[in-house]
């Protein structure tokens, strides 16, 4: 995963599949992050979800609204913006305003596994 560091919240680049037993992974990772700031999990190289990727992806939600801060997801391509939308979720967790962040200072590259 990459994170990226903006003014005021991170971006972080997610995997190509966010379901049972990775979700494990995205939640070790933005936890701790979701906690301290305002974080954008961008979705562009997400193929896949399943109701494991949902709960984690609700997990960090809860606990970035519960520590005062925000968390939504970007560049969700229209298969997964598809399945959050039946469960009701896509309105809740995707930011369509959302400005693409650009950066070009330095990116702590975060290995999935």
């Amino acid at each position: 995963m990459d994170v990226l560091m903006g003014m005021g919240f991170t971006e972080i680049v997610g995997t190509p599949e966010l379901v049972k037993g990775h979700e494990t992974v995205l939640l070790a990772r933005l936890m701790p992050l979701v906690r301290e700031r305002y974080v954008r999990l961008d979705m562009r190289l997400v193929e896949r979800i399943d109701a494991a990727g949902i709960a984690a992806l609700l997990a960090l939600y809860g606990a970035a609204r519960n520590a005062g801060h925000r968390f939504e997801l970007v560049n969700v391509p229209e298969r997964v913006d598809e399945v959050l939308a039946v469960v009701g979720l896509e309105t809740i967790l995707v930011s369509h305003n959302a400005v693409q962040f650009s950066h070009d200072g330095d990116c702590l590259n975060l290995t999935a596994a």
